[in-house]
């Protein structure tokens, strides 16, 4: 795959760069046809990005003069942290808060981040140049697929910017976009970038007060929504906002007419016949070493933050991984596929955007009813090539799976046991062997043709050689699943700070819970790593971030002065280099004892062996002994996203296996339930006695009386647990299992839980 700068003269003002010095270490059954036919309890605002993303490096005060191991999967030589950076002039240091900034790349000398930089414009046109009649995009028009060539995206995108810039947009100001993923999503985005504005998402979540902070902090002077749905938030807040000059709605006709407000046909016809000559000059100013996109963070914890990313983060990051993995250029095989995770998330970005235009992969849009059910036929329509799913999104396969396959004949239920049991085997043994398995048993061969095939064709991803997985924690339960039906799913690693990726598993190179390795021309550091190699990790390449806009105190934090994103993530490499993530700083629970506790493993070591359990809390910050937080997987409100109190189907199921007739939350809650409770508890109990040390037993656990959702608060839009909200909303559970002043259970001094 090549990648030629088409436009000298937009790199004729000299980009300064840089590379980090020699002592910086190099761092059940499965299904049939229908068998994902619905997936409706994971709002597509659930879904999303960056694996440990927004939740930066905040909690790194007590680190701060501390030493740091510079290590791959052994410690080198201690050097200390370098302290917080001066206030940097434009253009000569690593880091810039300012919209009209520009920064020193960290290029290298040789391999891939020597590779020269490029604009998001030369990157278009080099694709255009060598693809311009290959599909780009697809999207369904009733029942009809329709596409776009390269060559009409471009022109499209060109033709976008000329509208942006009659309208109004200032150099580095943004243009906010609401919605949906679509065709006039992408042509938005990129519009804004040719016009030389900013390129923001907004959650389709948020409320009408946080769009209006973004539309605020990235001073918008044009937003772009979806529907009168979405445009309802805004015109509540317009009169707040004195930079904006104009709304456009993109889908549905508009229900009222108002002064600057457009249809997208009508903004498409404003800059239709405008000459090109201001475009040309903006687009041959633009550096690549300038911001072109603000991703802003989900902000559990604090204001959101814009992420500043420049046009060499997207451009490196798109040439680097898909060399990673393996892209097909389209005049061999084209790349296809399906746009469906939220576009204000940079995974969505990286993996529908970026990616496929490097090479000329073409992506189509799934309806946005996508993740209540829809989803699975657009997969079998479209058949893509490679397909991220949030751990929630396999996990809702999972399930329907195997509730489907639990209602096969006992004659099909016996035959994809045994192929799973092979599929398992064969795939464990070409992963020891990184996949160089030289040749496939007989009985692999034989499952492949029974049952492997169907069920990926029953799912659309028979031509589908990279499932990948991303932006929250997934069950070794559910990786072994899809392991077992000879679809291994590659789990990925990176966060906004970092335009996306910066570890990748690939099929030659992968283990069970491991992020993979690091993508070549980036680095990996462990910062002070304690006996068994858990520290804090550290990124260095081309993708890492601008700053945050307007915010040096936290781009400080995020940064060291040696240019390292320190990610708040805790976790080690193993002997091979493979990453495995151990929890984040922020989460780590300092018992009253002294003992620090990661709460992420002991959380989904009693969701593994209690299959009940939809999400578990462990507490026990400053306190004597920990405890724990349960919910049950109850039915999600199609529409809403809140929980109800009716159980799952496999939650029925479970409870019936183990002698309860429940079929509702409220019968299980509180202990209500003795059968389940005892059930829990004897979970519990196994966990516990793998626990290496008494400080990690649980000692205390209730149910709640209702799931954790988005709508409910407890969980970010990307599904992460709000911890602190939690903490805050079930105080009065929380205390009442520390009421009791009681010594840590031992054996002789059982505690009974609560």
């Amino acid at each position: 795959m090549h990648l030629t700068a088409c436009e000298p003269t937009a790199m004729s003002t000299a980009v300064v760069m840089d590379h980090p010095g020699a002592d910086a270490s190099l761092l059940q059954s499965c299904g049939t046809a229908d068998s994902l036919a619905s997936l409706e309890d994971t709002s597509a605002e659930s879904t999303a990005n960056e694996s440990s993303e927004e939740e930066s490096a905040c909690a790194r005060e007590e680190q701060s003069n501390t030493k740091a191991q510079q290590t791959t999967h052994t410690e080198s030589g201690a050097t200390p942290r370098p302290d917080s950076l001066s206030l940097p002039a434009k253009g000569t240091e690593l880091w810039t808060t300012h919209r009209d900034g520009e920064v020193k790349l960290r290029m290298g000398e040789s391999g891939p981040e020597a590779e020269p930089p490029l604009t998001v414009n030369q990157m278009f046109t080099s694709t255009v140049q060598r693809f311009g009649n290959y599909n780009a995009l697809g999207w369904k028009d009733g029942e009809q697929w329709k596409t776009m060539t390269y060559n009409e995206y471009y022109k499209s995108c060109r033709t976008a910017a000329k509208s942006f810039l009659k309208l109004g947009l200032e150099r580095y100001h943004g243009v906010g976009i609401l919605g949906f993923n679509s065709a006039e999503w992408f042509i938005a985005d990129i519009g804004a970038i040719l016009a030389g504005g900013f390129a923001v998402g907004i959650y389709t979540t948020n409320s009408s007060e946080a769009c209006q902070y973004v539309a605020e902090n990235c001073q918008a002077n044009i937003l772009v929504v979806e529907n009168h749905k979405q445009l309802q938030k805004i015109l509540q807040v317009q009169d707040k906002l004195p930079h904006l000059k104009a709304i456009i709605q993109y889908k549905d006709e508009l229900k009222e007419k108002k002064p600057n407000l457009y249809t997208w046909a009508e903004f498409m016809e404003l800059g239709r016949d405008e000459p090109d000559a201001q475009l040309d000059d903006i687009i041959s100013s633009q550096k690549p070493n300038q911001c072109c996109t603000l991703i802003y963070t989900s902000g559990t914890t604090g204001q959101p933050k814009g992420v500043m990313l420049s046009h060499d983060n997207l451009t490196w990051t798109a040439f680097a991984t898909g060399r990673d993995v393996s892209l097909t250029d389209a005049d061999k095989l084209q790349e296809v596929v399906v746009s469906y995770l939220p576009l204000s998330h940079i995974a969505a970005q990286m993996i529908d955007i970026w990616l496929p235009m490097i090479a000329g992969g073409v992506t189509y849009f799934a309806q946005p009813d996508a993740l209540k059910g829809s989803l699975a036929n657009t997969l079998r329509e479209i058949r893509p090539t490679a397909f991220m799913g949030v751990p929630r999104v396999w996990e809702k396969m999972q399930e329907k799976m195997k509730s489907i396959g639990a209602k096969s004949s006992t004659v099909r239920r016996k035959v994809a046991s045994w192929a799973k049991d092979v599929g398992l085997q064969t795939n464990l043994n070409k992963m020891e062997l990184n996949g160089s398995l030289s040749r496939k048993p007989l009985n692999y061969r034989l499952a492949k043709r029974l049952v492997f095939r169907k069920v990926r064709k029953a799912l659309g991803l028979d031509r589908c050689t990279r499932c990948y997985t991303g932006a929250a924690p997934i069950t070794k339960d559910t990786l072994e699943f899809f392991l077992s039906l000879d679809i291994p799913l590659f789990e990925l690693y990176g966060m906004s700070e970092s335009s996306g990726p910066h570890t990748i598993s690939l099929s030659d190179a992968f283990r069970l819970t491991s992020c993979g390795k690091v993508i070549p021309g980036c680095k990996t550091k462990i910062f002070n790593p304690d006996a068994d190699g858990n520290g804090e990790i550290c990124f260095w390449g081309r993708h890492v971030f601008m700053g945050y806009l307007n915010m040096p105190d936290k781009t400080e934090e995020a940064l060291d002065a040696d240019g390292w994103l320190h990610s708040g993530d805790l976790g080690k490499h193993d002997q091979d280099d493979f990453l495995f993530i151990t929890g984040r700083i922020k989460e780590l629970i300092i018992t009253a004892g002294g003992e620090n506790i990661p709460p992420v493993p002991i959380e989904d070591a009693v969701k593994e062996v209690v299959p009940l359990i939809s999400n578990a809390m462990l507490i026990g910050d400053k306190r004597k002994f920990l405890s724990m937080l349960l919910t049950i997987k109850c039915q999600v409100n199609n529409e809403t996203g809140a929980p109800e109190d009716e159980l799952t189907p496999e939650a029925v199921e479970l409870c019936r296996k183990l002698g309860s007739n429940a079929t509702r939350v409220s019968e299980i809650a509180g202990g209500r339930d003795r059968v389940v409770h005892t059930a829990i508890q004897e979970g519990i109990n196994r966990v516990n006695e793998k626990a290496t040390s008494n400080a990690q037993r649980i000692q205390k656990w209730t149910v709640l009386e209702k799931d954790f959702s988005i709508p409910g608060g407890e969980l970010g839009p990307t599904m992460k647990l709000k911890r602190p909200v939690v903490m805050k909303m079930y105080k009065d559970q929380i205390e009442n299992f520390y009421k009791e002043v009681l010594t840590p259970t031992t054996p002789d001094n059982p505690l009974p839980p609560k």
